[in-house]
């Protein structure tokens, strides 16, 4: 078998095994499908993180905060356009509806990190704690990638992904 089909069977295999143990437990949580945080020169103080959430549950679940210790600040942000010109504004918080996904993407909503403690360099691995409306925290680890690695993964995603 080619090396992308083994990939994508084992990512659902992967899904499949991680949705069925949440399934029993008491407290709803969402699960990571993917992530990464871009990657910048080491003389940008921000930089910003994307990942796709999937919330198993029959509960909708709110995202309303981020935490981590990789930047002094941690905010919800979403692409607006206002008369022509594209705008970044920070919300209160992304709704992840049940049974669905939340993505956030360079093009839409996402999370920046700002005023980094350290330049990030690209492979580095950065924990982020979710913080919900509803339910425990929940910790989730992403890795610094490159634009060109980043993009191609996003591509990658965007073709495989059927809901």
């Amino acid at each position: 078998m080619e090396f992308k089909t083994l990939k994508v069977i084992f990512k659902h295999l992967f899904n499949f095994l991680v949705l069925s143990s949440i399934s029993f437990t008491a407290v709803a949580q969402v699960v990571l499908i993917e992530g990464h945080i871009r990657a910048m020169p080491a003389s940008v103080p921000n930089t910003a993180a994307y990942f796709v959430l999937e919330n198993p549950t029959d509960t909708l679940q709110r995202l309303v905060a981020v935490k981590t210790s990789a930047a002094k600040d941690a905010q919800l942000h979403t692409i607006l356009e206002e008369n022509g010109m594209v705008k970044m504004r920070q919300v209160s918080g992304f709704d992840i509806q049940p049974k669905s996904n939340l993505t956030l993407a360079a093009t839409g909503d996402h999370l920046m990190l700002l005023s980094l403690v350290k330049p990030l360099a690209i492979g580095d691995k950065v924990t982020l704690e979710l913080i919900f409306d509803q339910g425990e925290p929940q910790q989730i680890e992403l890795q610094v990638q490159g634009a060109e690695k980043a993009e191609a993964q996003e591509l990658s995603n965007s073709h495989h992904h059927h809901h």
